[in-house]
Parts: structure tokens; sequence; C-alpha cells
């Protein structure tokens, strides 16, 4: 699966409906200090699933809304959407009916998050084996943020193990092994 698109609404400092394209390769994010580099970054990990208000640079999960401005009332909703192309037919098998996956995940002020693939509301836990399986997600090594480099060189054993298994696109099979354990037990 590749990433197509992503579309971001209220999200951080993206007050307004914004796209961005991706294309084939390589994509890096440029820019002067303060015009969203961290923001869109932090966009990909929400919509893949992330809980952590520290992984997003707040203090709560609903410091990823617009806050406002000076000229412009706070949001009380943000939203982020990916489209990953499906052409391949490698997405878990509740997801693989079309050649398009649209992921969104919603928050609505004090209230919490919604997910949903194709339109249809799914949990989080879905979320992230779809991008498990993708070999990618919330906290992925394949995307790299600030401070991220000087983290993966001075990496424990293990912590290396989890980036080659990654890398591999062995992850999902750890996520569906663990569940089925605990369905045994």
């Amino acid at each position: 699966m590749e990433f197509k698109k992503i579309q971001l609404n209220g999200f951080k400092s993206f007050a307004e409906k914004t796209d961005f394209l991706i294309e084939e390769g390589l994509t890096g994010i440029v820019g002067p200090n303060g015009c969203g580099k961290s923001n869109l970054v932090e966009a990909f990990r929400f919509v893949m699933g992330e809980l952590s208000p520290k992984q997003m640079r707040g203090s709560e999960l609903d410091d990823v809304i617009f806050n406002g401005t000076t000229d412009r009332p706070a949001w009380d909703i943000a939203e982020v959407t990916i489209d990953l192309d499906n052409k391949d037919r490698k997405a878990p098998s509740i997801f693989n009916q079309s050649d398009e996956i649209e992921v969104t995940r919603r928050i609505w002020r004090g209230e919490g998050s919604e997910y949903r693939v194709n339109g249809k509301e799914v949990r989080l836990k879905d979320v992230q084996l779809l991008f498990a399986d993708a070999s990618t997600g919330a906290r992925s090594t394949s995307m790299v943020s600030q401070g991220r480099i000087g983290a993966i060189i001075v990496a424990k054993p293990e912590q290396r193990r989890t980036l080659l298994e990654e890398a591999a696109g062995i992850t999902g099979l750890h996520s569906r092994r663990h569940d089925a354990e605990l369905r045994l037990n």
C-alpha cells in the first residue's frame, strides 16, 4: 500500500481544509520554522492511531484541535484523512474490497475520537493493524521526525530488532499472534 494524499481540517495550525498530495518516491517536507512541518508529521501519526499527547507535542490529545488566533475562533473538531493505494490488495481482508482505502480520524474537544475506513466506523485496533500490515504506523521508524535519527543510532538491541522487523514487514504478524494468544488464554 502506498500513501496518495493526506487531508487536514482543523488540525493544529491547519485551520482550513488542506490537501497534500504524496507522489511516488521519497517525500521530504521543508520550510521555515513555524510553517507546520512537524504538525504535518503529527497528522500522519494521529490518523494512524497515536494516543499519546506527548508524542503529539501536547499535554492532552485535544491540543491537536485548532486553538484559534486573534482573528479566528477555536474549533471544536479536527479531522485527518489519509488515502491509500490498495491496487495490490495487500490490506487486511476486512479492508481489501477496493483499490483505494480512505482512513479518517476525527476528534471532538472533550469527547474523544472516532475512526473510519472507507466511511465505515472501525476500532482503533483495526486501524493499527491496517498500518502494521503496511509496515508503518504511529510510532513507525519509517517516519523520521526531529531527533529521530539520533535515537535510532543510540537504540538498544531490542529497539533495533523492532526496526528490522518493521523493515521486513512482519510487525502485523506479531500483533495477530498476540491477539491469538489472548484469545487462547
